[in-house]
């Protein structure tokens, strides 16, 4: 029999791995080490070079075959790319099914589709959203997700968005939540909890970061040796400029802004808050608090559906507006560790939800199944 190929768009893995680029090296990493491996063929395509962290001649190295695409016209890795570039490679090859991870995929493909829509908030929010790449996006997830046979999500609240927004069927969607990838510092370290506040993921307005530096401002007041980090790039629109919200509070020496730090550095991150803030008040998931958890990290959210739904009562929440909740929490939870014990006590039966292992079997079954008609 003839292994079964699989097309993945795989460019989310070149360059920093955060967000949809973990997600897809998560699954892939399992998919080519299980024991019937060789019944498979993934074909990945990227605009550039797709480092492969098999040797050669293993069995993992076998079974991926990476086809590095140049731009039609130009460079880039975007929408054109997508649209030309991908969909004539994919056009050509035999394939079995295509995976998109990440939200949309080439239009007018001659196999069975699959695409991963994470949230819609694009839909949900359109104001969050520059007007060209919001079009954009709205335009491109809505085609993909009316020509896909089969489309995951991340919670029960996005399938749902996803219903309300694009007209998908119910039965065409699947809830796989993602793993969680603890994050580990030095082994045999172990760094004191310092009065440090952290956030870690992109930065959007609906992740509400000047709100937090407010908080901090008011809770550390008195806490010259307190640090808030934000680790994150800016995706912000209408632009934030959270420097300057710090130097205007009076916090800009105890204020570190990140766009991105390794895997090394996040966990000794982790090691070391006391708190982790993440007052987001749209979600298709959220993964950075659990991550948090995972590490021993008390944690704060904004009291909303899909919080709930992800974190349970391992967290606090605050509700939306309620300043002086947020800057209470902060400060109790930096003045007082044993405060958090009660909702970390909570978090090995949250973290037992969501399994990497059981996101790439059911996704993988999914994919099988459209592609050989038996879904």
């Amino acid at each position: 029999m003839m292994p079964l190929r699989i097309g993945v768009d795989a460019r989310e893995i070149l360059g920093d791995s955060t967000g949809v680029g973990r997600y897809l090296g998560e699954l892939l990493r399992r998919w080519t080490t299980r024991s019937d491996a060789r019944s498979r063929r993934f074909v990945l395509y990227a605009p550039g070079l797709i480092p492969l962290p098999f040797p050669e001649g293993t069995v993992e190295h076998r079974i991926i075959q990476a086809r590095g695409l140049g731009s039609i016209f130009g460079s880039g890795r975007g929408t054109w790319w997508e649209q030309t570039s991908l969909r004539h490679a994919v056009r050509r090859e035999p394939l079995d099914v295509f995976f998109a991870p990440a939200y949309t995929a080439p239009l007018g493909v001659p196999v069975p589709l699959a695409v991963t829509i994470h949230d819609v908030s694009f839909f949900a929010h359109p104001e969050w959203f520059r007007p060209r790449e919001g079009m954009r996006r709205r335009w491109l997830t809505a085609r993909a997700a009316a020509a896909a046979s089969v489309i995951f999500t991340d919670s029960e609240f996005s399938r749902a968005e996803i219903e309300t927004h694009l007209g998908a069927d119910r039965s065409r969607i699947r809830v796989i939540p993602p793993g969680v990838t603890p994050r580990h510092s030095i082994p045999g370290r172990r760094e004191p909890r310092a009065p440090l506040v952290l956030y870690a993921g992109s930065i959007f307005n609906r992740r509400r970061l000047p709100q937090l530096i407010a908080a901090f401002a008011a809770a550390t007041a008195d806490m010259r040796e307190a640090r808030l980090v934000i680790v994150g790039d800016d995706r912000t629109w209408p632009p934030q400029d959270l420097r300057a919200v710090a130097e205007e509070l009076g916090v800009a020496s105890r204020v570190d802004l990140l766009s991105y730090v390794d895997d090394s550095a996040l966990a000794r991150l982790y090691a070391r808050a006391a708190v982790f803030a993440f007052l987001s008040e749209y979600e298709g998931f959220g993964l950075t608090p659990l991550e948090a958890l995972a590490a021993g990290v008390p944690v704060l959210v904004l009291d909303t559906p899909v919080a709930r739904e992800v974190y349970g009562g391992a967290v606090s929440y605050v509700d939306r507006g309620d300043e002086a909740g947020t800057v209470s929490v902060i400060r109790t939870l930096l003045t007082q560790p044993e405060a958090g014990r009660s909702t970390l006590a909570r978090a090995p039966e949250v973290l037992g939800r969501y399994s990497w292992d059981r996101a790439a079997v059911e996704t993988l079954a999914a994919l099988e199944r459209i592609a050989t008609g038996t879904r």
